[in-house]
């Protein structure tokens, strides 16, 4: 298994950038990838560091992709282009590494990133085959101690927008029609933040968004977070697997179509 660091410019944050790339060494077609989001005080290098995920992307083949995202919230304000330079680096990782571009690209992200994860996931669905949030912080609008997080009282100063609310993101998303990425969230019993995850899975139930749900025991830790982290690839993997599927058996009937010719 290779592992990339790389530096590129952003365009969104207009300031040099940083990521860490996971690949396998022997790339001999299209991958999938699943872009890994850090958490509030963490940076790129930090899913690398305190958990087993090379060791899981090279068991399942994947590209992981880990950029760093700032303190912002992966949110665009008037300080910061969080959201932006998300949508920036996955554009320039499928100019310059060999991604899987036909229904092959997965998000997740813990904590801050969990939050991420989801509000992009729900924002731009059409990006996305699936979602994965460990311990997010879901409800931003609706969690008063949040509101203690510095960052969070100066970005949503003015009250949280509807594209940044994941609760009003999902009463849009449960009305798109057409292809819609599948969702996953878990989080620790002793976590901080099971009050509102919980909150969110009966939202998402009441909405009738499908999604999978499941708490254990832990808190907001890395400990937590390392124990939890394979299941996520897994199930990424389970859905660019469904979402080849009906492409592979189109290519095959072009392919039988044009040898007809």
């Amino acid at each position: 298994m290779a592992l990339v660091h790389v530096n590129y410019w952003s365009p969104a944050l207009q300031k040099q950038s940083a990521m860490f790339v996971t690949l396998p060494d022997d790339v001999r077609e299209p991958l999938p990838v699943v872009y890994q989001l850090h958490g509030l005080s963490d940076d790129h290098t930090m899913w690398q560091r305190r958990t087993s995920i090379e060791r899981y992307a090279e068991r399942y083949r994947l590209m992981v992709v880990m950029p760093d995202g700032g303190r912002g919230f992966y949110c665009d304000s008037d300080t910061t282009r969080g959201e932006q330079h998300l949508l920036d680096t996955i554009d320039f990782v499928d100019r310059v590494f060999p991604t899987r571009k036909d229904a092959g690209r997965g998000i997740g992200g813990l904590s801050m990133g969990g939050y991420g994860a989801m509000k992009l996931g729900l924002r731009h669905p059409e990006r996305f085959t699936s979602v994965v949030a460990h311990s997010g912080c879901l409800d931003v609008a609706g969690d008063q101690e949040l509101r203690n997080v510095p960052e969070l009282s100066r970005l949503f100063a003015a009250g949280v927008p509807p594209g940044d609310d994941c609760f009003a993101l999902a009463r849009t998303f449960a009305r798109r029609r057409g292809a819609k990425p599948a969702l996953r969230f878990d989080c620790g019993v002793e976590d901080f933040l099971i009050g509102e995850n919980r909150r969110f899975h009966a939202h998402l139930a009441k909405l009738g968004v499908a999604h999978e749900y499941a708490e254990h025991p832990g808190s907001h830790s890395w400990e937590y977070w390392d124990q939890h982290v394979d299941a996520a690839l897994q199930f990424h993997c389970r859905w660019f697997d469904d979402a080849a599927k009906p492409i592979a058996k189109s290519k095959a009937s072009a392919k039988r179509r044009a040898s007809a010719r």
